[in-house]
């Protein structure tokens, strides 16, 4: 059973780093929670190492000036590890082809800047549907329309083979007080349709594949009973830091605060009916990152 806590400060001394969250836990997709910055300040006062897991189609610089603009401040994490950046190797890697057909706003536009990290990657050529060797979902075309709005397309793509690349596997996520779809939902309803979606970020091994080794870049290597999984996602941040086998930390006032009855911290009795439903078990449970 998860134990509800009332402060990170309660286990922080038993992690050398964290794998925390962004939207939901960090920030609101408007502004920074001070509350989440001051536990991330105390942590690394005592040496800790902070890794930002995001499941943004972003590469890790826009991501590090987007929260900046938020009131994230620089010096209360060490790196960044998107599932952005996961995904953005396997394309250039020649995964989905070199033709592909982008599901997007104008905004993901860095996402097809070039990785200087790889040796020989593949050009990459935005074209339409019908020309596509593979598609690329960095999230929806308008994030408040029903996915569902794309099944002529997916009908097609789907009769062609296609493949979609998910650069974001979050199904919605709240900005402000807004609920927006994410391009997880659109890969899960290209998989129903019978299509094939390959995942990146969260709960999937490559992005906490390239979390260790931005932890190795930095020199601040990490046992794995030494890191803890920190967000507000069940069925990512928790799901993927039970798969890899890390304790997790779940923040129940996120997109889950209406099902745990989280107002300062998580109804005990809603929250364990919520994570049974769920079948997970988060290593501890607080309202918010504090």
């Amino acid at each position: 059973m998860t134990r509800i806590i009332d402060a990170f400060a309660e286990i922080s001394g038993q992690y050398d780093a964290v794998f925390c969250d962004l939207w939901g836990c960090l920030h609101d997709g408007l502004r920074a929670f001070p509350a989440a910055v001051e536990a991330l300040h105390g942590f690394k006062a005592q040496g800790g190492t902070v890794v930002l897991v995001t499941n943004s189609p972003r590469p890790r610089a826009s991501v590090a000036a987007q929260i900046e603009t938020m009131g994230v401040p620089r010096d209360c994490w060490d790196v960044i590890a998107t599932s952005g950046d996961s995904a953005r190797a396997a394309m250039f890697e020649g995964v989905m082809g070199k033709k592909v057909w982008h599901i997007g706003e104008r905004h993901d536009a860095p996402f097809f800047e070039p990785m200087k990290l790889l040796d020989d990657p593949v050009e990459i050529e935005r074209v339409e549907l019908k020309d596509a060797e593979g598609i690329v979902c960095t999230g929806p075309f308008d994030p408040h329309a029903d996915p569902a709005v794309l099944r002529p397309e997916f009908l097609l793509a789907k009769t062609k083979g296609l493949k979609l690349l998910c650069a974001n596997p979050d199904i919605v996520v709240d900005r402000g007080e807004d609920r927006e779809w994410c391009a997880g939902a659109l890969a899960q309803l290209y998989t129903e349709m019978g299509g094939e979606s390959l995942y990146f970020g969260k709960p999937h091994p490559p992005i906490y594949d390239l979390a260790r080794r931005r932890m190795q870049q930095i020199g601040k290597p990490a046992s794995d009973e030494r890191i803890l999984a920190i967000g507000d996602g069940l069925f990512t941040d928790v799901q993927g830091g039970m798969g890899e086998n890390i304790d997790t930390l779940f923040i129940s006032g996120g997109l889950a605060r209406v099902e745990t009855g989280t107002v300062d911290s998580p109804d005990a009795k809603k929250l364990a009916r919520f994570l049974s439903d769920a079948q997970m078990e988060p290593s501890y449970t607080i309202g918010v990152l504090r």
